[in-house]
């Protein structure tokens, strides 16, 4: 019997997710790294509704704004309970931080743990143009 994926996330890039707040940068002349990792991620497999659970670390060196660490916390949160699969969270995630900051550079690795006997890791870069 063959898995049916088909429309399971066609329309994951709409998901409503809660606000990044920022803090305005005092050294947004300086270029620099902060580094955020959450070793506790988790969301939902959307085929088996099965808990994933990863270490997300992303990197990113600001430019005018700082993410405000407790929305950010928050933001994180709110996966716990969403059917995702993991290349789509990982990229979501990107995307909503990227929107949020405004950051010269962002970098995001997701590395979940391993079910199956397969360990997924998903990394995503973004330059400012």
């Amino acid at each position: 019997m063959k898995a049916s994926y088909e429309n399971l996330q066609k329309n994951i890039r709409k998901l409503k997710t809660p606000d990044i707040e920022v803090w305005k940068n005092q050294y947004s002349d300086k270029e620099y790294t902060i580094s955020l990792e959450n070793p506790e991620f988790t969301c939902v497999c959307p085929k088996t509704g099965l808990p994933d659970f990863a270490n997300v670390t992303i990197q990113y060196k600001p430019a005018k704004f700082c993410i405000e660490l407790k929305s950010f916390k928050l933001y994180m949160l709110f996966y716990r309970n969403i059917g995702i699969f993991h290349e789509h969270v990982i990229n979501k995630i990107l995307e909503d931080f990227v929107k949020a900051c405004k950051p010269r550079r962002a970098y995001i690795k997701g590395i979940f743990n391993t079910r199956g006997g397969i360990q997924t890791t998903v990394t995503r870069e973004y330059t400012r143009r």
